[in-house]
């Protein structure tokens, strides 16, 4: 019983990051079901698809009535990702993909996030200075801070692509190869891969940042499903634990959405990079 409470309370943690930082919620809800409630990683990772894409879909909803939602690029964007979540997940479950094998991908995965989450963290002190005028606008609960902050990561990597590239026009096969590859990691481990759907979605779809971060939870979902089915009849999946998972986790965000009126999400952004990179070190560690 105890255990069961410690990873239900960690599963509204994982909830309060979404609402605080809008992201970070996939990356950690592997590790919760795997390390606290003893769930092999094959079926923790399916298990993880199931539960991020529920709470996504629930997130879309503010999105869709506000206008945030921009179909074309998610119809650009969600069906390669669906194809490559599905063809990731069956991949998983080949016999020389090990358990091992998943995980140290996973860690893998988790320090390149740490990493884009500290760095953006960094890079968001001068944008949370400035005023935007889509102020008041909410993302199931996730502010003008965490817009902020993704647009200065974004402004990051807008920067490295060469000179005289309309991302707009040029960027349609770039979509689709990334929406291949970040649906690939997303079946293969379970990850939700929003820290590089969404700079993508607003460098080469051209759209802006509060589209890409509602249009980026469409794709979630999306994928989310076809990852599921690849892993479908091939591993045991607990259903009723990820039906609580996902009450603790949308506990959790309302949660998280009232508490970024009290704290500087700039600072969360940096330290939940921090703590990310610490459970990486753990899974290399521990295997």
């Amino acid at each position: 019983m105890m255990i069961w409470l410690i990873g239900h309370v960690l599963a509204v943690c994982i909830g309060v990051s979404l609402g605080l930082i809008g992201g970070g919620g996939s990356i950690l809800a592997a590790p919760v079901l795997i390390y606290v409630m003893g769930i092999a990683p094959k079926s923790a990772f399916a298990m993880t698809l199931a539960i991020v894409g529920a709470v996504s879909a629930i997130g879309i909803i503010p999105h869709w009535r506000q206008g945030n939602i921009n179909l074309k690029i998610a119809m650009l964007f969600a069906p390669p990702a669906m194809v490559g979540a599905y063809a990731g997940a069956r991949i998983a479950g080949l016999p020389l993909v090990t358990p091992t094998v998943q995980l140290l991908a996973f860690a893998a995965i988790m320090l390149i996030a740490s990493f884009s989450m500290i760095t953006k963290g960094k890079d968001s002190a001068s944008l949370e200075a400035h005023s935007y005028s889509d102020e008041g606008f909410e993302v199931s609960g996730v502010k003008n801070s965490q817009i902020a902050i993704r647009e200065a990561f974004a402004q990051r990597l807008h920067r490295r692509i060469p000179t005289g590239i309309a991302p707009a026009k040029h960027g349609s096969w770039a979509i689709i190869l990334e929406g291949f590859g970040v649906g690939l990691l997303t079946g293969f481990v379970g990850i939700g891969g929003g820290f590089l759907v969404i700079p993508t979605l607003v460098i080469l779809g051209g759209i802006p940042m509060k589209e890409a971060i509602g249009t980026s939870l469409i794709i979630l979902v999306l994928k989310s499903i076809t990852g599921l089915a690849g892993y479908w009849g091939h591993v045991p999946l607990e259903w009723g634990l990820v039906g609580s998972f996902i009450v603790a986790a949308s506990v959790g965000i309302l949660l998280g959405a009232y508490l970024t009126q009290f704290v500087r999400a700039k600072q969360l952004e940096k330290g939940f990079g921090y703590f990310v990179l610490a459970v990486a070190i753990f899974i290399l560690i521990e295997r």
